[in-house]
């Protein structure tokens, strides 16, 4: 069974995980996972990326499956990334809005450059994504990239946490930040500053990226990939991050001098997605880099920890 830290976070510790989605085959470089979910009407439904190594594709693909107990599922829709002329997908957000309506936004590489940028697909049912039209919500500039967007509805206002990349040196575009925007219709965003920044020092020094927000009533932390080196990328370690009191709604602080949860032997462990069930548990899904080098979807479930702090 996983476990609550002190701060309240829900974290993985792999001995009761299964696998939800194995990578396309066994190679390095083949990866399932990057997860966000919902549950909605008792189903939980899960959105998730495929990837073949470099050379062979990349990210081709963001999945929408639905399942009966968090494990079993059932694809609905496939996103390929030809459709938005990417040359690779990341991680999508999958939302509900207040009115019943599906959206999934998709991140999207642009060709030939470091440059992503998000697009949002918006329909009636999870399977109509599938061919739902696209609207460009986050678009980047020259000098940023963005990506892998964590989005939630907070008292009426909607709240997105996106990894953020310089773009000014070539040779470092893996270096980033977690970023902060509000809208009031989870479409039109407007910044409002750093959510999370690297420690000098620490074993996230090169790059933090928010992958959960947990809403624990009285207040919010959030689970986040990191790493310390440009060798590192690809293979995150998770952290836990606790919100600022005078940093505005969406600012976070990292915790700790050592991951909080790491896949013993390989390392990588990350894209944590908390998932709030009735009851006061959390079903975790997560990617994981196994031994043989590919990187497999998991999921466990984790209790509640009354009167952590």
């Amino acid at each position: 069974m996983s476990h609550i830290d002190r701060t309240g976070a829900p974290l993985p510790d792999g001995t009761s995980a299964v696998v939800v989605v194995p990578p396309p085959d066994g190679r390095p470089g083949t990866w399932a996972g990057a997860p966000s979910a919902v549950r909605h009407d008792g189903s939980v439904y899960l959105a998730y990326r495929l990837r073949r190594p470099e050379g062979e594709g990349r990210g081709y693909a963001n999945v929408v499956a639905r399942s009966e107990d968090g494990v079993s599922f059932e694809v609905l829709a496939v996103v390929e990334k030809e459709r938005f002329g990417a040359e690779s997908l990341e991680r999508p957000a999958l939302v509900v809005t207040p009115a019943g309506r599906w959206r999934l936004y998709v991140s999207c590489a642009t060709p030939g450059t470091k440059h992503w940028w998000v697009e949002l697909l918006e329909a009636d049912t999870p399977e109509a994504l599938a061919t739902a039209p696209s609207v460009t919500v986050l678009p980047g500039s020259d000098s940023l990239a963005v990506k892998d967007p964590v989005v939630q509805s907070h008292g009426g206002l909607w709240h997105l946490w996106a990894s953020v990349h310089p773009l000014d040196d070539p040779d470092a575009t893996d270096r980033m930040t977690t970023e902060h925007a509000t809208s009031p219709d989870g479409v039109a965003w407007t910044w409002q500053g750093t959510a999370l920044a690297p420690r000098p020092g620490e074993w996230d020094a090169r790059g933090v990226r928010i992958s959960s927000v947990v809403d624990l009533g009285d207040r919010l932390v959030a689970l986040y990939d990191g790493r310390a080196t440009a060798g590192e990328n690809w293979e995150e370690r998770t952290g836990v991050a606790v919100q600022v009191p005078d940093g505005g709604f969406g600012r976070f602080r990292g915790e700790g001098s050592d991951p909080a949860a790491e896949a013993p032997g390989v390392g990588g462990l990350r894209y944590v997605h908390v998932l709030p069930l009735p009851g006061g548990e959390y079903r975790l899904y997560y990617e994981v880099t196994r031994a043989d080098g590919a990187h497999e979807l998991r999921t466990e479930l984790a209790h509640a920890l009354v009167g952590a702090t």
